[in-house]
């Protein structure tokens, strides 16, 4: 019976007193040997190539590339590479983007030791892992989040790419008022007051609603 090699691991911060605290916490672990490190994005591109790690942990607010950006780039080199997020914000848009990036784990930095070894085991395994704190904050804003109807949901997406009412109308044959009818609906629907918060939302949003 052959021996299981270990999981090479590369870790990924721009502080390196975070690089630190993870080897120190993960280090000794059974399992788990930590090939290498890197304070950037760039570094890691670098580093990653030559190292061939199993697993990179990464930090997600990096100055020169996002971890989100960073995970884009490595998967497209190597396929088979499994990246799990460390990050200190639960916002769900992060959350999403880094799934949608390629991640198959998102763990908070302030999260028990056993959360980041549990996350590695899951990864490993084939599988996916959120942080606790995470998973319920995703799920709650997706159960929140509005439903539009079809037209809404068209009217909101053209927000979103700097349409005024008047080229909405044109462009779905709607006269300029009930375009107006439909932005008041949709400020209800949503719980906003001003125009301009709207408009910001319609950016920012846009995209959920465009597949209504």
């Amino acid at each position: 019976m052959t021996e299981t090699p270990p999981v090479r691991l590369f870790l990924v911060d721009d502080h390196p007193l975070v690089r630190d605290g993870l080897r120190a916490r993960l280090g000794s672990l059974p399992g788990l040997e930590i090939v290498g490190e890197a304070g950037s994005a760039q570094e890691a591109i670098a580093q990653v190539a030559l190292l061939q790690p199993d697993l990179v942990l990464t930090d997600v607010g990096m100055k020169d590339m996002n971890g989100i950006e960073l995970a884009g780039v490595l998967l497209a080199q190597r396929p088979a590479l499994h990246i799990v997020m460390l990050s200190m914000y639960d916002n769900p848009e992060y959350v999403q983007r880094a799934l949608q990036a390629g991640a198959r784990g998102y763990v908070l930095k302030d999260a028990p030791a056993g959360e980041i070894v549990a996350a590695i085991q899951a990864v490993t395994a084939g599988g996916t892992f959120l942080s606790p704190a995470v998973s319920q904050r995703l799920f709650r804003n997706q159960a929140q989040r509005p439903t539009l109807t079809p037209r809404e949901s068209e009217i909101l997406t053209a927000l979103g790419r700097g349409e005024s009412s008047k080229q909405i109308a044109r462009d779905l044959d709607l006269s300029v008022r009930t375009v107006e009818a439909h932005r008041q609906s949709i400020k209800r629907r949503l719980g906003i007051e001003g125009q301009a918060e709207l408009i910001k939302y319609a950016v920012e949003h846009a995209r959920q609603f465009g597949n209504h």
